[in-house]
């Protein structure tokens, strides 16, 4: 195998010290009815409790979300207040590629030496997500009022292109990915056929008992303390149980339909990354040592987003002078079948061979913590076939693609 140097040598990631919740859909559990912060930061606190790491370990938290929540302003000491240890942090977003970058900046704070345990906490609501009221001097209308999750799917300002049909469904976003799909010829039954296969994919993982190596059950209180639910399922995933139920949905869009795209949810994921010493002191497992090797972003051209992430991982292969061959698990953020069929083709790649244990477009999209639970699942397939190179990417709003690979060594030395 190709040996490339890690861009952050002195960061790495504990093995195992990672999980979060259950990403049920929008207002189908009791997250709907939280202050999603506080959730996730006392959820970070019952993962590592979980895992037996003590908080007293960490020295800074990295955070990311991307809608708006109580106390924004206040961001990571915030949430570290939260879960009871007071500690600097930053919190970022960068919508659907929020989740990676956290992950990529943490290691950039070991890498400096600034700190030596670096905590991750991702989250999002789309449940009763708040709207604002901006004033807007260039216009005519002078104010806006934006409903920070649906207005933002339905419209994109670069383009101004809105794509919204009520008749149809249709947001600029479904709108985007039937454009790309039409810039590729895809055929619709090769989608049809992608799409089902990754249904296959989750059912096999949940009903192997898999994701719950990292996702945990979790209760829910009101703010007297009372019990109001569980959250302890991707609550909203459909069931599928043949080829013909894909085929036969309708077109939303070219090559897009209900079961071939993603759904809004909630959830919170959380990780560690730290020094070679503290890595190999906090690890489930101190002979498997994970490493970032690089990271890549890819602005595609307007209105195309579904095709940045093959971009992103074309740039990434090229600076490393790796190829696909070289992965052991590849992985992406996928709100479209689309998305991976258009990566399949670009770089003649058997979407079969990605995304063994699931997927975002059939457990949902909370957008800040997607990417984490994907590079969790991404890491944990590559330790289970023995180490190797995992590849992460996914797209963002804006036309963006990201990615990522990952270096994982196992107890014997193979990588």
């Amino acid at each position: 195998m190709k040996e490339v140097s890690p861009v952050y040598p002195k960061a790495f990631i504990p093995y195992g010290t990672w999980g979060g919740s259950w990403f049920p859909a929008w207002h189908t559990s009791p997250l709907a009815e939280v202050n999603i912060a506080k959730f996730a930061a006392e959820g970070m606190a019952f993962v590592f409790g979980k895992k037996g790491i003590p908080l007293s370990e960490l020295d800074y938290l990295a955070s990311g979300s991307t809608i708006p929540w109580l106390y924004k302003f206040w961001a990571s000491p915030y949430l570290s207040h939260s879960f009871g240890k007071r500690l600097p942090g930053f919190h970022i977003e960068q919508a659907c590629a929020t989740g990676l970058q956290v992950v990529i900046k943490a290691a950039a704070q070991v890498q400096s030496g600034s700190h030596s345990v670096v905590g991750v906490l991702t989250f999002d609501k789309t449940s009763n997500s708040p709207a604002g009221v901006f004033p807007n001097y260039g216009t005519y209308r002078r104010t806006e009022v934006i409903s920070d999750i649906w207005d933002n799917f339905g419209y994109d300002p670069s383009t101004g292109q809105t794509g919204f049909n009520q008749a149809k469904g249709e947001t600029s976003m479904i709108a985007c990915a039937g454009r790309a799909a039409r810039k590729y010829k895809l055929d619709k039954n090769e989608v049809a056929e992608l799409a089902h296969h990754r249904y296959q994919q989750y059912y096999s993982a949940k009903e192997s008992g898999k994701l719950n190596k990292f996702l945990f059950p979790m209760t829910i209180l009101d703010v007297r303390g009372q019990k109001i639910g569980e959250v302890d399922d991707d609550t909203g995933v459909r069931k599928y149980n043949s080829l013909d139920q894909f085929k036969a949905e309708r077109e939303l869009d070219t090559c897009v339909t209900a079961g071939g795209q993603t759904h809004a949810s909630d959830g919170m994921f959380t990780m560690i990354v730290a020094t070679e010493e503290k890595a190999r002191e906090l690890s489930k497992n101190p002979e498997i040592t994970i490493q970032l090797i690089a990271a890549a972003e890819y602005r595609t051209e307007p209105g195309f987003m579904p095709d940045a992430p093959t971009y992103a991982v074309k740039q990434l292969l090229e600076r490393t002078g790796l190829t696909m061959d070289d992965m052991t698990a590849v992985y992406d953020h996928n709100p479209f079948a689309v998305n991976d069929a258009i990566f399949a083709k670009v770089f003649n790649y058997d979407w079969h061979k990605m995304n063994d244990t699931g997927c975002p477009m059939i457990y949902g999209h909370p957008q800040g913590p997607t990417l984490v639970r994907v590079t969790v699942e991404a890491l944990e397939r590559t330790v289970e076939l023995g180490g190797g190179y995992a590849m992460i990417f996914g797209c963002a709003a804006g036309d963006v693609g990201i990615a990522a690979i990952f270096k994982v060594t196992d107890s014997k030395g193979r990588s």
